[in-house]
């Protein structure tokens, strides 16, 4: 064992609680529905950013390169100012969903270069620029632009021409679980000296503004000390320190709403926002002369000479500086760091194949580093959240009947993977699915423990609906959990020569009543064919999948449909794993495989009619089918991902899975015999393939054939960088569906959406995505497993060069990967036609890991470190190593 992973094992067997400390802190609290107590549910104007950094937040705390503990009693981030600036850089700044042109967006540059699953080393860089900030004008000129314009970024104001800014370098190393040595390192890259204050920050989350039981914290100076100190008594931990190596000007105020500013009413003498002024305004009056509070920070100013650094060095945890002979800045803390940095290469040395490419290497270093990074103390508890606090005015009436009211049992107070700490710092069902697949390389019982949360009496409904996510707790998600769950099983088993059995068995049992809410609200005819509104694809539709139809109605859809197939067969794989050791697990496999039978049935025929199959013969392609109040049955003809969904529904079944269980294998037997109506055209059940393994899938040999002549076209489906959510062909002829005398259209747009829908900012009319393409090559892998090399595909089609399926799915990971790797041309396609990222050496191998790409150049869109399920890079790049 590495020594690592010897401290994830202390932690998992509970002998040391490394994981007590981590990057907790989310980057952005304000704008979100915990913190919104308006009438009409507008969270974004409720508490705007202008209003972060002088109201005390409710549930979570924010800021810069932020750490806490696991229940966020306590926390510490990084302030600066560059004294341009009308304001300190307490927290990073972005547009909201109503200012944005493609919604909401954060218009910073910072970036996660390493970590740890103990988090005992992370590094996190900052670029803050030297010139005023251009809040107003990074708002107005979005403001200005249409949804056919792009984004104005940061970078677009010429803030950083002739390199007029900071690199700021946070790092943490642990010495013990609750020994914390803190390294901040400013860099200036420009010509001429700058100066910048810096003003490492400690504070408690505020709780007792809501609740009168809870005891107030405190902080304060510690007199006589050889260097600058802190101390922070709290009921929950006992007396800590926070240590600073050569002094600086403590400042020390409260976490309390400054009411004066924000409601022009008296508030506390002490407010948030104190250290702000003080150091901004001159206001010495804003900080407590006393030097006690529950926020303070350690003020050093600093003047940069071109090209030179400044660093400090702080220490935060249990230990009183007489614990160290020396002081707590001797030798000792250099090495600890030095420790810790090789350690961390020790460790992804097991991970990151030795015959991958040093850029690859890299990407998947950062990819494992943001993952980590975007783990947040998420709390939300909707039962206080809309009756209110004992202490405080009652909320409005309204949301007794407004968002999320019918998730009362909800209690969130937990450490989650979320997708990304600014644009989406709440977790979201699907997306965590995805997080947990590259999350179990590196800590497999953190990836179960997130899976089993999820399904927790506390998350999961009464009715067995999973949360999707704070602003529509009630939306549905596809049903991935079970996939989720099935991978990191098998990986963590393939790591460690054995697999976790009883995580298996948990999840399995909660996630049957998840199955069966399925089962019961999504299937409105009883047939097999289901519904689901969006299911996670935004804008994918003609029109808003999830509201009512503007022609009555209901839809039935390929995605949905193909989504419950795919999750009967996850259901059956867990199952017979499970039967292996306990027999009563048969019959929930023979449960799952008729389950399946009778949807992949539904999809090629729909019980006999025909006319409204969701597979369609003539375009080779499955398509969503429109059910009208008058009975007709319209199919709307989109060429979009919803067609390719059904390819995901694909299991393989061993020989000796069904010698080994033979009460399974007579009921699937019985089937064959006398449920031909079933079989015939659907599963090849009766004949074996490669290695006499058994197929269980949507699609037969030739609609596998002929749906992927659509896919693998370079003028559909096919990228250079992965498989588009939109086919190119309706970028030319766009789809038009007239129903009702209104004309409703889609048009292929490869880059930002230009509609509304679901807010804008996010786009599958065209871009690619990486957790659909990770499922497309697996499921080429299984469709492999049964054909084998004896299937070849025209790949790209057209090209007259054949692969096999395994082949292709390589392919597509080479191609996925080309994105974010430099190309022959030292260029990342990732980075689009920004030449800072593209040439500049402190820019180049910083990679952002976007929420989507450009369908046709690769470019990086939307959220820019939705590192979370975009991290299945590093899965990828594990599999298919690109040597040097």
């Amino acid at each position: 064992m590495t020594a690592e992973q010897l401290r994830l094992d202390e932690d998992h067997r509970r002998q040391r609680h490394w994981k007590r400390w981590g990057p907790y802190l989310s980057e952005r609290a304000w704008g979100t529905v915990r913190e919104d107590y308006s009438p009409d549910g507008t969270a974004w104007e409720y508490l705007p950013h202008d209003h972060a950094r002088s109201r005390a937040y409710r549930w979570n705390e924010d800021g810069l390169a932020g750490i806490s503990d696991r229940h966020q009693r306590v926390c510490f981030g990084l302030a600066l100012w560059n004294e341009r600036d009308p304001i300190l850089k307490e927290r990073l700044f972005g547009l909201t969903g109503n200012e944005g042109n493609h919604g909401e967006d954060v218009k910073e540059y910072f970036f996660y270069l390493d970590n740890t699953p103990t988090h005992s080393c992370m590094k996190w860089l900052y670029k803050y620029p030297q010139a005023e900030f251009p809040y107003a004008h990074l708002v107005d000129e979005n403001r200005r632009r249409g949804r056919q314009d792009p984004e104005f970024e940061l970078i677009d104001t010429g803030i950083f021409d002739d390199n007029r800014y900071f690199d700021v370098f946070v790092e943490y190393a642990k010495s013990d679980p609750e020994d914390i040595l803190i390294q901040i390192t400013v860099v200036n890259r420009g010509a001429e000296a700058a100066p910048i204050h810096l003003l490492p920050t400690v504070w408690f989350r505020n709780t007792w503004s809501w609740d009168p039981a809870s005891p107030r914290p405190v902080l304060r100076a510690v007199p006589g000390s050889a260097v600058a100190a802190i101390a922070l008594d709290d009921v929950s931990y006992g007396r800590q320190w926070l240590h600073a190596e050569h002094g600086g000007e403590l400042l020390f105020t409260e976490n309390e709403t400054n009411a004066s500013r924000l409601f022009g009413v008296a508030g506390p003498r002490f407010a948030k926002d104190g250290i702000n002024d003080a150091v901004v305004h001159g206001r010495t009056d804003a900080v407590n002369p006393e030097r006690v509070g529950t926020k303070a920070a350690v003020h050093s100013r600093h003047l940069i000479a071109p090209g030179e650094q400044v660093r400090v060095r702080l220490r935060l945890g249990g230990h009183d500086e007489r614990h160290w002979p020396g002081g707590p800045f001797t030798r000792e803390f250099d090495d600890t760091f030095l420790a810790r940095r090789q350690e961390a290469d020790e460790f992804y040395a097991g991970i990151i194949p030795s015959s991958q490419s040093e850029d690859g290497a890299r990407v998947m270093r950062q990819a494992f580093a943001g993952l980590l990074w975007s783990k947040q103390f998420y709390h939300y508890v909707v039962k206080e959240w809309i009756d209110g606090d004992p202490i405080q005015p009652r909320p409005p009436a309204a949301r007794t009947h407004g968002r999320n009211a019918d998730w009362t049992h909800l209690f969130n107070a937990d450490v989650i993977s979320v997708p990304d700490k600014w644009e989406y710092p709440w977790y979201a069902a699907w997306d965590l699915a995805f997080h947990a697949v590259p999350l179990a390389l590196v800590d497999a019982e953190f990836a179960k423990a997130q899976l089993l949360l999820m399904l927790r009496e506390w998350y999961m409904h009464p009715n067995g609906q999973m949360p999707a996510y704070e602003w529509a707790l009630g939306d549905v998600n596809p049903p991935v959990h079970a996939w989720a769950a099935w991978r990191v099983y098998k990986i963590e088993k393939r790591r460690r020569g054995s697999g976790d059995r009883a995580f298996l068995e948990r999840v399995f049992q909660k996630l049957l009543l998840n199955f069966t809410w399925w089962v019961n609200r999504k299937d409105a005819e009883g047939r097999n064919v289901f519904q689901g509104g969006f299911l996670g694809l935004d804008n994918i539709g003609v029109f808003d999948r999830s509201a009512e139809l503007p022609t009555g109605g209901h839809l039935e859809q390929s995605d949905g449909t193909s989504w419950m197939a795919m999750y009967s067969l996850n259901m059956l794989a867990i199952a017979l794993e499970l039967a292996a050791e306990n027999q009563a697990y048969e019959d929930m496999a023979s449960k799952f495989w008729e389950h399946f039978l009778h949807i992949a049935h539904a999809m090629s025929a729909r019980g006999g009619d025909n006319h409204v199959n969701l597979w369609n013969e003539e375009d080779s392609f499955f398509y969503d089918v429109l059910h009208l109040p008058s009975g007709e049955h319209v199919p709307v003809k989109l060429r979009s991902m919803v067609g390719l969904i059904p390819l995901f529904a694909v299991e393989t079944l061993e020989p000796e899975c069904l010698d080994r269980l033979p009460a399974f294998r007579r009921r699937l037997e019985w089937f064959v015999r006398h449920r031909p109506d079933l079989i015939d055209g659907v599963a090849c059940m009766e004949t074996p393939g490669r290695g006499d393994r058994r197929l269980l899938s949507v699609v037969n040999r030739d609609q596998l054939k002929r749906v992927l002549g659509v896919l693998l076209d370079e003028a559909e489906f096919l990228s250079p960088y992965g498989v588009r959510a939109l086919s190119r062909a309706h970028l030319e002829y766009p789809y038009v569906l007239q129903l009702n005398g209104t004309r409703h259209q889609v048009r292929y747009e490869p880059s930002e959406s230009t509609t509304g829908v679901f807010g804008g900012n996010s786009n599958w009319r065209g871009p690619v995505w990486f957790p659909l393409n990770f499922l497309l090559i697996e499921s080429l892998q299984k469709f492999h497993y049964y054909f084998g090399d004896e299937l070849t595909v025209e790949c790209p089609a057209g090209s007259g060069r054949r692969m096999t399926l395994w082949q292709i799915a390589e392919e597509l990971s080479r191609r996925l990967a080309r994105t974010l790797l430099r190309n022959g041309e030292g260029r990342r396609p990732a980075f689009g036609a920004i030449e800072k990222f593209q040439r500049d050496p402190h820019w180049r191998d910083l990679i952002q890991f976007s929420e989507y790409f450009h369908g046709d150049t690769g470019a990086g869109l939307g959220a820019s470190h939705q590192t979370g399920w975009t991290a299945l890079v590093a899965k990828l790049l594990q599999q298919t190593a690109e040597p040097d």
